[in-house]
């Protein structure tokens, strides 16, 4: 029976956080460094953009492994990497084509394995993690942040996983036309994942019509 905890002990405890700047600390704050995020939208609007930008920032400090479970090491994925900017030097970040859950599970176990993991996605390990398996997962490994991209359908993350997963994510990120809309136990906000671009799906002004008098 885990011992009941004073207000004061509360306080005082120490919490593994994750060291963000910018435009990231404004929109997600000071997150634990543990548990599960979501990230869903629809085909083609940048939802492996913009996890690549945020595993490439999450790995500053970070080990981080993308699995790169529908795509794979594929041609789109190198120049997805590349559209980002991911520096040839950065030896924090790495990415693995699909391998089962009891696989992954396996390779996380090792020493010195990656704090930070994201799964792209989610359609492609619905059989596997399906009822509470996600959850038993994720639990497995209380000391690594696990970020999970979904399809969505409805408005909604696809099928019953993605849907597990939206209740229990600490930190929710909808994709949608290129700009990232951050909710859940953080600020909240939303993030361009491509300024230009995402002002021409939105329909707003370019930069230099607003410059005009």
């Amino acid at each position: 029976m885990a011992r009941a905890l004073t207000i004061k002990n509360i306080y005082d405890k120490r919490y593994k956080t994750l060291p963000l700047e910018g435009d990231w600390a404004r929109a997600m704050g000071e997150p634990e460094h543990n548990g599960l995020w979501l990230m869903f939208g629809k085909d083609k609007n940048g939802k492996t953009w913009f996890a690549l930008k945020l595993a490439d920032e999450l790995s500053r400090n970070d080990r981080v492994l993308y699995v790169s479970a529908e795509e794979g090491i594929a041609k789109a994925f190198r120049d997805t990497c590349l559209r980002v900017g991911i520096d040839t030097n950065n030896r924090r970040l790495h990415a693995i084509d699909y391998e089962p859950i009891e696989a992954l599970a396996e390779r996380l176990s090792k020493p010195r394995s990656a704090r930070v993991v994201v799964v792209d996605n989610l359609t492609i390990y619905r059989d596997e993690l399906k009822g509470n398996t996600l959850h038993s997962f994720v639990s497995q490994f209380p000391e690594k942040l696990f970020i999970f991209l979904a399809h969505e359908e409805r408005n909604a993350p696809y099928g019953a996983v993605g849907k597990l997963a939206h209740k229990l994510a600490k930190i929710i990120i909808h994709i949608k036309g290129l700009s990232a809309t951050i909710y859940g136990r953080c600020p909240g906000g939303v993030l361009s994942i491509d300024e230009r671009r995402s002002k021409l799906y939105w329909g707003e002004p370019m930069p230099e019509e607003e410059d005009m008098p």
